[in-house]
Order: C-alpha cells, then sequence, then structure tokens
C-alpha cells in the first residue's frame, strides 16, 4: 500500500492523496511512512465505498472535491501518468461519468479469469467487462483497477444496488454501465501489474528486486 501511495503522490493531477483502509496494519504503514491515512468502517464492500467515505468526511470538513480517484491498492506499479490519464479523460469528455484504464491484452491473458478484459466501442467508451474471453473481432483492453469519478456520481454509484452480473462476475462496473453511465478508458502501455494470486505476488517481488538492483547499481 505504502508503495501505490507513494507512486500517486507523483501524480500532478492529484490535489490530495490518501489511504481509506478498514485494515490497522495498513493505517500504521502508511503513518510509517509519513503518508495520510483514514479509518473506514469494516464491511464497506469496494475501494470505491471507502473512497466515497473518506470524500464524505473530507466534506464535512469544508474540503470538496469535483474528481475522486480510487487508486487500488492492489497495484504497486502503477504509474503517475496513468492516473493523470485518466483525470484528462474526465476533463476532455463533460459527459462521461468514469475514466478508468487499460493496456495492451496479452494473448496468454486472454483466457485467465483473473484478468479482467474490457471491451471498447469505436470511440473508447466501455460497453462490457469480462473474465471470459470476449467474442471474436472485439475491440478489447486489459483493465486496469483505477477508476477517476465525478464526485457527485460516485456518491450516486454507492447509492445503487449492485446489478445482477455485478454479483455474479465480482466486477463493480457492471454497476455503471447498469445504471446507463459512460465509461471511458485511457489505453498506455503501463507497466502495471494487478496483485490478485500468488503468481501475480511472486511477479511483483521480482519486479521490485529488479529496480532495488537498479538503484544499488
Amino acid at each position: 500500500m505504502v508503495r501505490v501511495l507513494e507512486q500517486a503522490l507523483g501524480a500532478s493531477s492529484l490535489d490530495r492523496v490518501l489511504v481509506a483502509a478498514d485494515d490497522p496494519r495498513i493505517l500504521r504503514a502508511v503513518a510509517a511512512a509519513g503518508g495520510e491515512a483514514r479509518s473506514t468502517p469494516v464491511g464497506l464492500a469496494s475501494g470505491s465505498d471507502r473512497a466515497a467515505f473518506a470524500a464524505r468526511e473530507l466534506a464535512a470538513g469544508g474540503e470538496r472535491f469535483e474528481v475522486i480517484v480510487n487508486i487500488q491498492g492492489d497495484e504497486p506499479f502503477l504509474p503517475p501518468e496513468a492516473i493523470d490519464a485518466a483525470v484528462a479523460l474526465l476533463g476532455a469528455n463533460p459527459t462521461t461519468a468514469v475514466a478508468t484504464l487499460g493496456t495492451p491484452l496479452d494473448p496468454e491473458a486472454l483466457h485467465r479469469p483473473d484478468v479482467v478484459k474490457a471491451v471498447l466501442d469505436p470511440d473508447g467508451r466501455a460497453v462490457d467487462f469480462l473474465r471470459t474471453p470476449p467474442e471474436a473481432g472485439a475491440r478489447v483492453v486489459r483493465h486496469v483497477g483505477l477508476y477517476a469519478y465525478r464526485a457527485r456520481y460516485l456518491e450516486r454509484f454507492v447509492g445503487l444496488r449492485p446489478s445482477r452480473r455485478e454479483t455474479v462476475e465480482r466486477l463493480e462496473q457492471h454497476r455503471i454501465l447498469a445504471d446507463g453511465a459512460e465509461i471511458r478508458v485511457a489505453i498506455g502501455s503501463w507497466p502495471v501489474l494487478g496483485v490478485d494470486t500468488p503468481r501475480d505476488l511472486e511477479e511483483a517481488r521480482r519486479r521490485l528486486a529488479v529496480e532495488a538492483h537498479g538503484r544499488e547499481g
């Protein structure tokens, strides 16, 4: 989580960066690293719910933001420029409620259910999110778990009931699509790695070891 925080602090589009979590161990680690952390209630369904809770607390203290970015804690290699790309999409598209990220999809990952695929229309809007392989000919990218919300839509989103597909596939993006809101996807060849499986954790440790060796060299 501290690594994700450090990456986010490098994004020029963010005025405030904090970690919202319900685990005291995360809160202590962030505080020890000099970061800002806020405790959220146990049992919130998703990172978007935690982001909304923290935003309400800030608003109660007089701080309001037009855009709120949910950067998930399992993306330790998400670069600052990727965050900025998602925020820029909201600025360029007034009708877009949510912006997220995608990277080129490795054919090896096409059939992996832990790799979420985003299906796009010709204008770069997301029309579906899948754990299974998409239909032949579909424009598809590997989805990266970041959501840049317009603040007013985030508050609406967390008040909606989960859609059927969201419940079945465990993908909160389906709640947005079922609500008829527009999701746009910024695409780049960013070195992202969502740490969701033991295989991912092994790869993350390998990358960090390479980085550390590079700094020592």
